[in-house]
This record gives structure tokens, sequence and C-alpha cells, in this order.
């Protein structure tokens, strides 16, 4: 690169060429492992044989130094990966050794490369007899000690992290429906979970690898001396002698330059299976739980003292390490003193800065909950208890409102109330009470139970007003044997919120809601909502929403809505027309979801004399609709209606009251104090691919 070229570049190309270095690491890490798996079949000489097995020792030891270190054995998640190719190389390298051990040993020592000759030479003298015992040796401490006991941690370690799953994301559930943490701290502690659950049950199987390891380190080593000695005496002339001297010193010190590294990662696997849930390097970790505890120091102390005074022992050692243990426990003492002082001192401060700030608490107790649910004292073991469901099933509804309304249920906040009776509940909108009811928390209701005989308490359904009787769950299959619907305490509280959130869902679309909604969609149409004429489309969305909500009509196709609200805007500015143009753009969703199987739509119709009297009673003036009825009239429609819709209702039945476009709105207002279940379908919202069928008609 000239150097005008470097000028140009600017301080920037340094980094950019390490973006490019860094980004070719997965290439990089490929062409590794193909290496690893090259030496097993290409003969490497002994020289290449050194720099294999010298990489082996650093990364074991970089292993078990990481080990050592990390703070949770989660930030290693890495590790049973990591596992996998350093034992591929090990067992790669061994390969190769014996290749060189067996086709060259004859020559000497030196055959196989300086590493192993000297590990054979340093570790064990050259003797062959020490070798085979130190590698006996290191073989037991690896495969018998080390690796079998992480083994079986990990095996009982992932199974109890899988059977403890569901109970720990029901906790929670339960914290995030309590309001103790949000909807992001609840997602970060459900990967965390996840991630958890998966890393121990990859260490239960890559702690198999470290089993098969060793195992593969004696079975080579046989071959190696056995083969090694045959080929000596058979094919290059030497003497038992020389050819066990040769090949089993050769073996022996490849045994230790693969069984050490093998030892190292076996104890770093150990490390990180056994930290459990401590947090913490583990020095921190062991140190810092030793040290909670002097008195134990001064224990050990006292009794290396008297065994330093027993005949026949070094008595300086076992009294300088007495005196040692004493200074150690001495120190503790004063540090745990001087910890416990300064909490203290934490603590006092933060309560005189809790004291100070009263404003805090002024503007905290001034915020309102979207949606809140108070329990009484005895109701609270519903969210507290470790099988608790009502926090879960309250989070489900969210789910329910999103798929059958299109509508994003604010987090419900659960909170305990003094105030409350033991056994009610309350369940709040923006602040204010909407509906209260109670529960027995140990018992089963058991709606219109007629004359079942078992004990129990009459009461009434807090939903709908219907006769229950509570009972003992012991019951409950008595009842249901019956045909009888049973419900826990969890689903008639949940069902009771569903209904009142129905009720109130326009109250719930504030205008961060709808901004949340809008920018949920697609660009485009995210523009289109935007770009809707008037000084605030985002309030005249919320505004449609709203509208369309107050009678259960799903938003969950909201480019479509948005979409009619900025055509009906450039003739329009009304609220209420625009809603209706909307509803037409939504006539097929609207009918489909008041269609039967059959695809009928059941409708009560309105007599010619009223609907001639809705229409003359509307007056427009420009954009204005009024509604001009005398407050008799209004009520007598009201009463011959609700005649109509209450035989219906008593079957559990809601046609739909079918009316002309014009005065489709103002029916609804009449109708929504009286009967807020009941449909109001006007004749332009009919879709082409259903039928009607009449039931009824409102007036003669």
């Amino acid at each position: 690169m000239t150097t005008q070229a470097r000028r140009s570049a600017g301080p920037g190309a340094t980094f950019d060429l390490k973006g490019k270095g860094l980004a070719n690491r997965d290439v990089g890490f490929a062409l590794g492992v193909t290496a690893v798996l090259a030496v097993l079949f290409v003969p490497l000489p002994a020289a290449i044989l050194d720099v294999g097995l010298a990489i082996s020792l650093a990364l074991s030891v970089l292993v078990l130094m990481v080990a050592l270190w990390i703070p949770k054995p989660l930030e290693f998640n890495s590790f049973p990966t990591l596992l996998l190719v350093v034992t591929m190389l090990r067992l790669s390298l061994n390969v190769a050794s014996t290749r060189l051990i067996l086709s060259e040993g004859h020559s000497g020592t030196h055959a196989a490369g300086g590493v192993i000759e000297g590990f054979s030479q340093f570790m064990v003298s050259g003797n062959f007899i020490i070798g085979i015992v130190v590698f006996a040796i290191l073989v037991v401490i690896n495969f018998v000690v080390i690796t079998k006991g992480s083994t079986r941690i990990a095996e009982v370690t992932a199974r109890f992290s899988l059977d403890s799953m569901p109970g720990k994301q029901m906790a929670i559930d339960a914290d995030m429906g309590a309001g103790l943490i949000d909807e992001d701290e609840a997602r970060r502690r459900r990967k965390e979970l996840e991630d958890e659950s998966g890393f121990f049950g990859a260490m239960d199987g890559a702690s198999k690898f470290v089993r098969g390891d060793a195992v593969a380190g004696i079975i080579i080593t046989l071959i190696n001396v056995i083969g090694g000695i045959l080929i000596g005496i058979l094919q290059h002339g030497l003497s038992l002698t020389e050819a066990a001297n040769n090949y089993t010193v050769l073996t022996i010190g490849d045994g230790l330059v693969t069984q050490i590294p093998a030892l190292i990662v076996s104890l770093a696997a150990g490390l990180i299976v056994t930290k459990g849930g401590t947090e913490g390097a583990a020095n921190e970790a062991v140190l810092g739980q030793l040290s909670r505890f002097p008195k134990a120091l001064f224990m050990s102390a006292g009794l290396l003292g008297v065994i330093g005074l027993l005949p026949g022992f070094p008595t300086l050692i076992f009294v300088l390490l007495a005196a040692a243990m004493v200074g150690l426990g001495v120190a503790m003492q004063r540090r745990a003193a001087a910890l416990t002082r300064a909490q203290e001192a934490t603590a006092a401060a933060e309560r005189r800065a809790q004291a100070a700030p009263a404003e805090e608490s002024v503007s905290e107790t001034l915020k309102l909950d979207a949606l809140r649910l108070e329990l009484g004292e005895a109701l609270v073991p519903l969210i507290s208890n470790s099988d608790a469901a009502l926090a879960g099933k309250i989070k489900s509804l969210r789910n329910l409102f999103a798929r059958e309304f299109g509508f994003v249920l604010p987090s419900v906040r659960i909170k305990d109330e003094p105030m409350l009776p033991a056994l009610t509940y309350a369940i709040l909108v923006q602040g204010v009470e909407m509906a209260r009811g109670e529960v027995r928390p140990m018992g089963m209701m058991v709606v219109n139970p007629g004359d079942l005989a078992v004990p129990g308490e009459r009461a009434k359904d807090p939903t709908f007003g219907l006769e229950a009787l509570w009972i003992d769950p012991q019951y409950a299959p008595q009842a249901e044997a019956r045909g009888l619907t049973v419900v826990d305490p969890e689903s008639v509280i949940t069902t009771h919120l569903t209904e009142v959130v129905k009720e109130n869902m326009a109250d719930l679309v504030t205008y961060g809601a709808t901004r949340d909604l809008i920018d949920g969609l697609d660009r485009d149409y995210q523009k289109l909502a935007n770009e809707i004429p008037g000084n605030a489309p985002v309030v005249l969305v919320q505004h449609v929403l709203q509208a369309l909500l107050a009678e259960r009509v799903s938003i969950r196709n909201l480019p479509l809505i948005v979409e009619a609200i900025a055509e009906a805007k450039r003739t329009t500015s009304n609220v209420v027309s625009i809603t209706e143009q909307v509803r037409r753009r939504l006539a097929s969703q609207i009918c489909n979801a008041l269609a039967d199987e059959s695809r009928f739509i059941s409708v009560i119709g309105m007599s010619p004399a009223w609907e001639k009297e809705f229409i003359e009673a509307l007056r427009i003036n420009g954009e204005d609709r009024n509604f001009v009825m005398s407050p008799q009239r209004v009520q007598e429609f009201v009463i011959d209606a609700r005649k109509e819709i209450q035989k219906f209702a008593e079957q559990d039945q809601w046609p739909a009251l079918l009316v002309s476009p014009e005065i489709r709105s103002f029916v609804r207002l009449m109708l929504e104090r009286v009967s807020p279940m009941t449909a109001v379908l006007s004749h332009n919202e009919v879709h082409r691919k259903v039928s009607l069928r009449t039931v009824a008609t409102v007036g003669k």
C-alpha cells in the first residue's frame, strides 16, 4: 500500500483488517478440525508431532485456567464442544505417535520426537518399570477418581435440571404476574434456564468423551508395548531386553504426554460440573466459604499441635502449620468483623436514602396499573405456593386476546390487599375497581349444581351470577360424573378477569398501546398510518380501535383497518362515520365471527314501524349526525328489543340485531347498557358469502 493509500484509508483501515481477520475465524476453526482428522491418516514427522503435543498440552492448561476463573458454568457453555475437539486432537496425536513408535522405535528412544523422549527421561529416568507404575497411577487417578465422579455429577445435575424446569418456569411466571419482575427480566430468566438445562445435558454426554479417552489411552499403550516388542524382535532382530527397553520407554513417554493433558482437562470438567449454583471464580467460592468459619481453623490448629507432640512425628513441621492456621483464623475474624461493620453502615445509609426522597414515593403512588388483581389474605397462596397456577393462567390470557381480538393485553399486576375480606378478590382497570368476587382457595366450584348431594357451600358464580356450590376437591369426580361443570378457584378468577377485560378493552387501548401496534406493522403501513390526514393520526386510529373493541370486533387485521381509515378520512372527519366505513371493510371478519357452522347468521330484525321512526329521528347537518327521539320512545324500544333478546339469552344464544346502516351506531348506543353481548349489524356489513336467518322481530 502506498503512502497516499494509507493516508486516504485513515485510522479505520487497521480496524477493517482486524474485522476481516475476525470474520475468517470460522474458516480457521474448520481448517483446524479438518487438520485434526487428517492426522489420523497422514504420517507425521517427529518435529510436527512435537508441535502438536505442545499445542495439546497448552490447550489443556488454557481450559483448566478458564474453568478456575469463570464465575458461573454457563459462561463457559462451549466447554462440551471444546472438550470433544481437544479429546479428538489428543487421540489423533496418539495415533500419529503410535505410527512413529512402531515404525521407528528400533532406532532408539528419540524415534517419536523430543517431547515424548523428554517426558520419558524426565519423569521416569529412562526406567520403563518406573514409567509403567507412574502411568498406571495417572490412569487410575484420571479414570477411577476424577472422570467417574465428574460423569456421575454431570448425569445427576442434568436429570435434576430437567426435572426442576417446570417448577422454575412457574416461579418466573408467578414473579411476573405479581409485578416483581417485568417481561424483559422474565424473558432473560427463561433463556438462562433453557441454557442451563441444555448445558448440563451436553455436559452429561461430554463427560463420556473423557471416560472414553482414558480407556483408549490404556488400550493404545498395551498395543504399543506388545506390538513394539514383537516388531523389534521379529522384524529388526533386537533382543528381548533391547526391544522391551526401547518400545516400553517410548510407549510410556507417549502415554504420559497424552494422559497428563487428559488429566488436566478431566480436572477442568470436574471443576465446572461441581460448581453447581456457586458464583465466582474457584478461589473466591472455595476460599471465601472456608474463611467464614474461623473456629474451624482454630480447631484444626489444635489438632495439628497435638499430633506434632506425639512420639516420632516431626514436631517442628506440625507446630509451624498450627501457628499458620491460628494466624489465618485471627485474620479471618478481623476481616469478618470489618465486613459486618461495613454492611451495617451501608444498610444505615440505604435507610436514610429511602427516608429522604418522599417525592419518589408519592410519584410511585400516583402511578396506575392498567390492570390489577388484588387478593385477600386467604387467596395469597394462589400465587405464592410452589405449585400455584394463577399467574400462569393469567399470563395465558395475553395469547388468547392477541389471537381472538388482535389486542395486546397489558401485564396484570397481582398484589395482596389487606383491606379486602380474606376470601375476596378485586379487579381494577386503570385504577378503578370494576368487579370483585369470592372464591374458596382449597375448594372446587360446581356451576348449576342442581340437587347434587355432596357437602358444600352455596354461592353465586362471580362472573355470570349462576348458582354454584363450593365443594371439597375429593367430591369433584362425583360431580363431573354427573356431567356438571367443575372449576378450580384459579379458573374462576381467570374467567372473571377475562370477561372484565372484554368489557373494558376500549379503555385499555391507550395512545401508547396504539403507537406500539402501529410500530409493529410493516413499514408501508406504518407510513400510511402516520400520513393519515389530520393533526393527530395516531389518536384517530386509537378512537376507531376503541370503537371496534367496544363492540368486541377483532382488530387483528390492523393493516386493513389502517387502510380503511386512510380512505374514509379523505371524505369525512367524523369518527363515527369513519368507524362505520371500517366496519364495512371488515364485513367478512364480522360475519364470520357471528355465523354458525352452516354459515348462517341468526338475526333479530326491526319492524318497519321502528325502522321508519328511527330514520325520521335522524338529523344530518354536514358531517354531524344527531338522533332526536323522545326518551319515552327510546325506553319503549329498549324494552321491546330486550324482550326478544331475553328469549334467546336464556338458552345462551345471542342473535345479532339487523338494522339499517344509517341508524346502526345509535341503536348500538341504546343497547350497550342492557345487552352488551348483542351484536348490532347493518345491512352493509352482511357479507355476500353468508346467509341470514331471521329468528325474531322487534316491534309489530
